[in-house]
């Protein structure tokens, strides 16, 4: 059998409900994994291993009394250590937030452990998620599973790479520019940008306000589901949460995409990519199409510009966060964070104010023009593979966001699924954006895609 810290939450779940495997196992099993690879990979910054053994006994008593919550039930997740957990410090990879001790749950975290899910510890991200390629963090780089001298993309470094590495069955990430979406490509696992509002952000270290999303990164589809299922809807301490109905995101999964009309973009998201990443999204979407997708060429409204709107209101909005803090303590920040921090005072109230009016005709003309034709975009989650860590700097940042900030701008729900892998054995991915609140789309066809392949089945070696 499998061992079990590589099973899927499905899996796993499965074990738990016919009393072949308990809660404790499968905690013991994730932090026997952690010992055995976490110093290679530095996904954790904190492991509450006393904590989540005691919940995942208290978990076993509940589900021998019938008292079974559902498919998460006793399953162990981590968290970026953006999110609350009560008890527990939210250091944001941080030296200014050392020690911080929350003292409440995060939404997200408080619904995870409504479903019964195991809290197993905190993770690595890019310091104060002002990064895509996880290097800058008070604690160390989180390093790439597949091979550690390579990135594993950001901010939310330590959730791809634990993930990846079967440290944890799920992870909780966070995406302001793609910090969801680089790590899951670039860690070959799947990782969900939700729409804007879908997941609550109350307890959660921002960004960027008006950018930033919550969402699940697990190593199947499936699992994404199931964690998105428990963390979406509104939230009445986060006034940003959208009260939309939240569908069943595990019984739409399907592999039938018979008629599914997908638009592939005619220019930018095929530009100057690495040819072994163009080569094995090209397939991919070539396999939705033999799945019976009808596929299209698409032209992408204001898409040259989205990037330099993201750019607008990131900015500013960052440094209002940070302004008291780039006042009294600059030198606590690394290098690169504290610049960008400084660029937000580089952009007028002007340029802002016309980058969310901008942000307002991007979405009526993605709706109108593109999601009046078609029900998904297929593109390039990122134009390369991991980069070496030496290589990372500025310009390795903005060719990892190309793909991904556009779409955080527009607020709609988007998917990175593996699709591949280069000569010198780097995943990728590829990338399924959706129509506002129909993520049941984007999962059904990142779900028949991932059936029809076995990239899932890959593991890296330690």
């Amino acid at each position: 059998m499998t061992e079990l810290h590589w099973l899927s939450i499905a899996e796993a779940s499965s074990l738990i409900e016919r009393r072949e495997a308990s809660p404790l196992d499968l905690v013991d099993a994730s932090l026997q994994q952690i010992d055995a690879v976490g110093a290679r990979t530095n996904a954790f910054i904190t492991v509450l291993a006393d904590k989540a053994r005691v919940t995942a006994r208290s978990a076993a008593d509940e589900i021998a009394r019938g008292e079974r919550r559902g498919p998460l039930h006793g399953i162990p997740v981590a968290v970026k250590d953006l999110f609350d957990v009560a008890g527990v410090p939210t250091t944001a990879a941080s030296k200014i937030l050392a020690g911080s001790i929350a003292a409440t749950d995060s939404g997200a975290v408080e619904r995870l452990r409504a479903a019964g899910a195991i809290i197993l510890g905190k993770l690595n991200l890019h310091e104060f998620a002002y990064g895509a390629t996880g290097m800058d963090s008070h604690f160390g780089p989180a390093r790439n599973p597949w091979n550690a001298d390579h990135i594993t993309g950001g901010s939310s470094s330590g959730s791809g790479a634990a993930v990846a590495s079967g440290q944890c069955f799920a992870a909780l990430g966070t995406d302001t520019g793609g910090s969801i979406r680089i790590p899951a490509s670039l860690c070959g696992v799947v990782g969900l940008k939700p729409t804007f509002g879908r997941v609550t952000r109350r307890g959660l270290f921002p960004l960027s306000w008006s950018l930033d999303h919550a969402g699940p990164m697990a190593r199947t589809v499936r699992d994404v589901a199931l964690i998105l299922q428990a963390i979406s809807g509104r939230d009445d301490g986060d006034d940003w949460s959208s009260a939309e109905p939240v569908p069943d995101y595990a019984a739409s999964l399907s592999s039938d995409v018979n008629g599914l009309r997908i638009g592939v973009p005619d220019s930018f998201f095929f530009d100057a990519l690495d040819p072994d990443v163009e080569s094995g999204v090209r397939g991919a979407i070539g396999v939705l199409e033999d799945l019976g997708a009808v596929v299209e060429p698409v032209s992408l409204p204001h898409i040259a510009d989205i990037p330099a709107g993201v750019t607008c209101i990131m900015l500013p909005e960052a440094l209002a966060v940070h302004q008291k803090w780039m006042q009294e303590r600059p030198d606590d920040y690394s290098e690169s964070v504290r610049y960008r921090l400084e660029l937000g005072s580089t952009v007028n109230a002007l340029s802002y104010v016309q980058a969310q009016r901008f942000r307002e005709m991007a979405v009526r003309a993605w709706r109108d023009e593109v999601y009046s034709r078609f029900d998904l975009v297929a593109t390039p989650a990122t134009a390369v593979p991991a980069p070496r860590i030496d290589e990372s700097d500025l310009a390795v940042t903005m060719n990892l966001i190309r793909f991904t900030n556009p779409i955080n701008l527009l607020g709609a729900p988007a998917i990175s699924v593996p699709c591949g892998f280069t000569a010198a054995g780097l995943p990728f991915g590829l990338q399924l954006t959706g129509r506002w609140w129909d993520e049941a789309t984007v999962l059904r066809a990142a779900h028949a895609y991932e059936q029809a392949t076995d990239w899932r089945e890959r593991r890296p070696a330690f």
